[in-house]
């Protein structure tokens, strides 16, 4: 018997360093660790301990003999990765954790972001003693795309929300939330009061088309569809057309993957989730029947991974089609083989009736979004392929063809934003930096894809954020990091923005959802109004005053020291 990675992977790699005969892999030493779409577990080299199940932040990791029918088929994903030849040790990899100079005193770090890069930074810099982190987030809540860009019927992934509770009650963290950096406060006052300033900004900005009709209304961006579905304050009031029996995204990575589940779902499936209550009420009522994806190339060059593509396919209330793909043809590499062997057994099913469907549109690309005042259809070009140096290239050809629709979702790629004051690649959509150092700033990091670009999964924030950190140490520790800071941020911060959310308000507001959630035998139930997340942070005295008198009982008992992660090794 041996375990197995599922779906839910978040690739954080805690996994890893739990497993005692090293037979999960990629590691994060590994060269192809950044480039995977899941982690594996050798069936072969396991041997059925189970430290990597209380390891895995969100539950990924099952026995294969309690894996349930849609789990089946990453048995042989697992296996499959691990029949190719590869020369790995048997010792499994040690995290290093670089120690900061005790001469040098308490280490004070200002982190712009509230995401998983944020947060695995954050813990990051808490393994070692005498540090103070400020998380500081334009938004009263926390957690970035966890909160705001996992689909609501991927609660599995979401759990990853109870390892970022536990870096938030670690000693020297604080939040500074519902305070724009750049308008509430500069990045020079940060740097005033912080030894180092770590951007973990994200890349929310999607590129664009560049084809005629693109700003019609109709037309909008697949980011912004799954920050309206789930309950982001920036689009609680966005209104997109569902009186169209089909809709059409154009890309088909995981994003676009995600909105057509979403759209193709009978509503009463996600009413149990935390999907954002006007969305659900929008998805009731809605006409869309078929989703059309396109992909400019072929299906071995799609940009979806093997686990969500095999998520999906799960789903028999969802039929599949598939157009424009040689499904047959020979490939070297073995999970793009597993990804056509899956799109042929989906595309043979037969198609039942009153089933809601989605449409793989390969080697299809949009050359213009036509109508009047409103979207009514999208001229498509089909493409002929042509390899480039090893690389398979899109060529348009004359067949153009009108795919009728009353709604476009753009999910081609993303790029960051610059910060005023923080040098920014416009070309990349990065902040420039060499291992998270900002190029040309003094004590300033980034981290997440504000630093590398829009790639890798939430846990490839960890050893993003470990490289980072080890840099933010070792400046430190040579004296690179101005020691004269002033005091006083948070009355500083208090004076322009009275209402600013601390830790305690976001958790007023966490119960808060949580509560009305429950009462309707749901997760939560998402605040999507500033307004109104503010005053259920405004009930932080009686969280307060829950946390001390919780914070009196521990206090009795004896101290137990608990490390957050398998991966955690802190300096004392």
């Amino acid at each position: 018997m041996a375990h197995v990675v599922t779906q839910a992977c978040c690739g954080d790699a805690s996994c890893v360093f739990a497993c005692p005969v090293n037979a999960i892999h990629p590691t994060p030493d590994e060269a192809d660790f950044g480039l995977a779409e899941m982690l594996y577990v050798d069936p072969v080299s396991c041997v059925d301990c189970g430290a990597c199940v209380s390891a895995c932040p969100v539950g990924a990791i099952v026995p294969d003999t309690k894996l349930l029918e849609p789990q089946l088929p990453f048995v042989d994903v697992n296996a499959l990765f691990h029949a190719a030849e590869r020369d790995y040790p048997v010792q499994a990899p040690v995290a290093p954790v670089l120690a900061q100079d005790p001469q040098r005193g308490r280490l004070r770090v200002a982190i712009v972001g509230s995401g998983p890069a944020a947060l695995y930074a954050a813990d990051e810099l808490l393994k070692r003693p005498d540090v103070e982190v400020r998380v500081i987030d334009r938004l009263p809540t926390p957690y970035g795309l966890v909160r705001a860009g996992v689909a609501p019927d991927h609660q599995h992934t979401k759990a990853i929300d109870e390892l970022f509770r536990q870096i938030e009650d670690q000693p020297g963290f604080s939040y500074v939330l519902d305070v724009e950096v750049g308008a509430d406060v500069t990045h020079d006052e940060l740097l005033e009061h912080h030894h180092a300033v770590l951007y973990a900004t994200g890349a929310s900005q999607d590129r664009t088309l560049g084809i005629p009709g693109e700003r019609l209304p109709g037309s909008g961006t697949a980011t912004d569809f799954v920050a309206w579905y789930n309950g982001h304050p920036d689009h609680a009031d966005d209104v997109f057309d569902l009186s169209s029996d089909r809709a059409v995204i154009v890309g088909n990575g995981n994003v676009a993957l995600d909105v057509a589940r979403i759209l193709a779902t009978h509503p009463a499936r996600l009413a149990s989730t935390d999907i954002a209550d006007h969305a659900l009420a929008a998805l009731r009522s809605s006409a869309v029947r078929e989703v059309v994806l396109l992909g400019r190339r072929g299906a071995a060059e799609a940009a979806f991974t093997l686990p969500e593509l095999l998520g999906l396919l799960s789903r028999d209330d969802i039929d599949i089609v598939v157009e424009g793909a040689d499904l047959t043809q020979p490939v070297e590499d073995v999970m793009v083989g597993q990804k056509l062997s899956a799109l042929r057994a989906a595309a043979a099913r037969p198609h039942r009736d009153g089933n809601r469907r989605i449409v793989f549109r390969f080697t299809s690309s949009p050359v213009e979004i036509v109508g009047d005042e409103h979207v009514t259809g999208v001229r498509v070009s089909r493409n002929e392929l042509a390899t480039d140096g090893g690389v398979v290239r899109a060529v348009p050809t004359s067949d153009i063809s009108t795919i009728t629709t009353g709604l476009v979702l753009r999910s081609i790629g993303y790029r960051g934003v610059p910060v005023a004051g923080v040098p920014f690649d416009e070309e990349q959509g990065v902040m420039p930096n060499t291992g998270g150092r900002v190029s040309g700033a003094q004590r300033t990091y980034a981290v997440g894809w504000i630093k590398r670009g829009p790639t890798g999964f939430i846990g490839t924030n960890k050893t993003c954020a470990q490289e980072t950190v080890e840099h933010v140490i070792a400046d430190f520790n040579a004296g690179l990091l101005d020691e004269s800071l002033r005091d006083g941020f948070d009355a500083l911060v208090r004076s322009r923005v009275p209402d600013r959310v601390d830790a305690m308000g976001w958790r007023a507001i966490d119960r808060a959802e949580r509560l009305a959630g429950a009462r309707q035998g749901r997760p939560r139930r998402k605040l999507t109004h500033v307004g109104d997340l503010l005053e259920a942070a405004a009930s932080a005295p009686t969280e307060r005053r829950r946390w001390r008198d919780l914070a009196r009982r521990r206090s009795a008992r004896p101290t137990v020291v608990r490390r957050v992660g398998a991966s955690s090794s802190r300096v004392d």
